[in-house]
């Protein structure tokens, strides 16, 4: 049976945008594990049901169904321990697990402000709809106010990276000489904006952008090689 991993997509099933998505991609990069993307839309939320829940990513392995990035992680460090390590043992483990949580309430909060009506025109119509209701509830005003001024506001995301940046001035990876999970966890909301998004969130001489190039870089370059929209 063909491994599947149910990602996240735009008007375009080519442009898989979903921060968590990208982190189970990149974890079975990292341990050369083959899976076939199956794409999934906002409003496709009964096409989930066999997975009990109805979000983005589901790995589907022979008989195992895996939802949730961590879970993936976790299910693919202890399924294939032959592969390369995602955490390098408990120790790692652990951290990659603090950094996921700083990107899931740091990170990702400070880019989805500046990013959200971005999201919004690469969506198919009726994911469009659901989108605009669901986040314009959830922050009380129209999606154009919401990313409105952020010119001036993404220094202050820039500002709010500094723990990263500090650790990409002593290393070339967040995990230290070579990529691991803890990467992935950051690197998968870059991959979110740059597939739906052409507003720089980096200046050219952070140690965080150069970290981001050389992601982009890994496995035969291929997230620098996935669709993104047009700019």
């Amino acid at each position: 049976m063909t491994r599947q991993l149910y990602e996240l997509v735009g008007a375009d099933p080519e442009i898989r945008f979903s921060p968590y998505s990208w982190r189970a991609r990149m974890a079975l990069l990292h341990k050369g594990i083959d899976a076939e993307s199956r794409p999934w839309r906002f409003i496709e939320k009964e096409a989930l049901a066999f997975s009990g829940q109805d979000k983005v990513p589901v790995l589907v392995d022979g008989d195992a169904v895996v939802s949730d990035s961590w879970e993936i992680a976790r299910y693919l460090e202890r399924t294939y321990p032959q592969a390369p390590s995602l955490f390098g043992g408990p120790q790692g483990e652990a951290m990659a697990r603090f950094i996921s949580h700083w990107c899931d309430g740091v990170m990702l909060p400070g880019m989805i402000t500046l990013l959200v009506h971005d999201i919004w025109r690469c969506l198919d119509p009726a994911s469009q709809g659901y989108f605009r209701e669901s986040r314009e509830k959830r922050f009380g005003r129209p999606l154009e106010e919401i990313a409105a001024g952020r010119e001036e506001r993404v220094d202050g995301f820039r500002k709010a990276l500094r723990p990263m940046r500090m650790v990409l001035n002593d290393y070339q990876y967040l995990a230290g000489a070579s990529p691991a999970y803890a990467d992935y966890a950051a690197f998968g909301g870059f991959m979110w904006a740059r597939s739906i998004s052409h507003f720089e969130l980096l200046e050219p001489d952070d140690p965080i952008h150069g970290w981001r190039e050389r992601m982009l870089d890994l496995y035969g370059g291929y997230a620098r090689n996935s669709m993104r929209v047009a700019a």
